[in-house]
């Protein structure tokens, strides 16, 4: 039995570790990522009801979305080039 849990914390090792340089960089920008997507749905869902006055603001906090997804695509394709040259 503990042969076993030895020989299962090692495969569950090895799998996290994936042989992967950034693994975890790359899981954490992915993640982020999908955050910033959800916050450019909820900006843009806001348009629908927001006063005229308040559509300034959000354009804004649209295009600041943007600049961060795209900056954190930017950090994913690095990642990859880093792994895949």
């Amino acid at each position: 039995m503990l042969v076993r849990t030895i020989i299962l914390y090692a495969v569950m090792l090895t799998c996290a570790v994936a042989f992967h340089e950034h693994t975890y960089a790359v899981w954490e920008l992915r993640e982020l990522l999908i955050e910033r997507q959800l916050n450019l749905w909820e900006l843009l869902e806001q348009l629908k009801y927001v006063d005229p006055d308040q559509r300034v603001v959000v354009y804004a906090e649209i295009e600041h979305m943007k600049s961060e997804i795209n900056t954190i695509i930017d950090q994913l394709l690095e990642h990859d080039r880093s792994q895949h040259p």
